[in-house]
């Protein structure tokens, strides 16, 4: 990949395609779990958004080369798909009972142990957002910090839940049809990338919507990096039609949690899309969060996948998270002025403003309560 004065020098190649994916066997089934760094480092485990996996939910951001830069640098990254999710699944058996979001956080942990991992940092989006919170609310000591993408944290609200049941029985009287992907795409990206009738959607809709086996260039930030759209590279297929029906089955069911964000005992940064379907869900959460451990940053004109859609948005404020652990971002001459002044600097929910994050062109805005 050339380079310019804007970017920074990574091996795209080395970070998507390096990594080592293990098939993790649980008392609930079987999850993938692909593995990518070092594994003395500390440890970032992500989980997708319904239908989607790691490479469709998290790609824009690690190909985000400062991002990548930041996060490679300081974690060893285990992307846990939910079961049936992963790339290559195979359609789960109906006699497998649908899991619970209890089973499935109970599953994240049974993970840990296999790879002996004890406390770990967590990165969700929406259902899997709900997924690690839930972990998190129920094996406090193993979760040291969370980054929560446009998080689900109540029970279903009769719009969501009806929603979600006509979407349900699309999927499972017709497959992944036009209608369904529709859905889906409305769940995860703004308006203005989807397109209309005077706009070309954008090319992170068009990956979404096609399976597709070649390398195309993409922009983050107005930095030049490949977003691999590799065959098996989403989910909006037809081959794993009952596996997305099953955790779309589950999350319909989920539970409230607001009772047990107070007693959280790690940091929580939240970023929401404000046309995310979800931006009241995250309203919520934020408003019951111990206000000390806890920010909310709100993306402009973007929806719920913020990874894929402005990826670039969370850079600083995840910057300033980590330094509250010491973690910061490697010097680098080609890298940006944006980087943190120094690694001991400690952080507090104040220096999340815009402002003081030195927020100038960036649509995002912060909240404090």
């Amino acid at each position: 990949m050339g380079e310019s004065s804007s970017s920074v020098s990574i091996d795209v190649e080395r970070i998507w395609f390096g990594g080592k994916e293990h098939i993790v066997q649980t008392s609930y089934g079987s999850v993938s779990v692909a593995v990518f760094g070092d594994g003395e480092k500390p440890a970032l485990v992500t989980y997708p958004d319904v239908a989607l996996n790691y490479m469709s939910c998290f790609q824009g951001l690690f190909f985000c080369p400062e991002a990548a830069s930041l996060l490679l640098h300081n974690f060893c990254i285990y992307h846990i798909s939910p079961p049936g999710h992963e790339l290559g699944a195979v359609p789960i058996s109906s006699d497998v009972p649908v899991p619970s979001v209890d089973d499935l956080a109970d599953q994240v942990a049974e993970v840990l142990n296999f790879f002996g991992l004890k406390a770990v940092m967590c990165m969700g989006v929406t259902a899997g957002a709900y997924i690690l919170t839930l972990f998190a609310s129920k094996y406090r000591d193993r979760v040291i910090g969370l980054i929560l993408v446009s998080p689900l944290c109540k029970t279903p609200s009769w719009t969501q839940w009806l929603y979600t049941k006509v979407m349900s029985n699309l999927l499972y009287f017709y497959g992944m049809c036009g209608l369904a992907k529709e859905f889906l795409l409305q769940r995860y990206f703004s308006k203005e990338v989807r397109g209309s009738t005077q706009f070309l959607e954008s090319d992170i809709v068009q990956a979404c919507r096609s399976v597709s086996d070649s390398m195309t260039l993409s922009f983050s930030f107005h930095i030049p990096a490949i977003r691999g759209k590799l065959n098996d590279g989403n989910l909006l297929d037809e081959r794993r039609v009952v596996n997305v029906w099953r955790f779309l089955e589950t999350m319909n069911g989920r539970h409230d949690l607001t009772k047990d964000l107070k007693n959280l005992q790690c940091r929580t940064l939240i970023f929401v899309g404000d046309s995310s379907p979800f931006h009241s869900d995250a309203l919520h959460m934020i408003s019951k969060l111990d206000s000390r451990y806890s920010v909310l940053v709100e993306v402009q004109e973007c929806g719920s996948v913020v990874t894929e859609e402005q990826p670039h948005a969370m850079l600083i404020p995840m910057e300033y998270f980590f330094m509250g652990y010491g973690l910061y971002r490697p010097c680098n001459p080609n890298s940006s002025p944006r980087s943190p002044l120094s690694p001991s600097c400690c952080i507090s929910p104040e220096m999340l403003s815009p402002e003081s994050m030195g927020v100038k062109l960036k649509p995002i805005r912060t909240r404090i309560l």
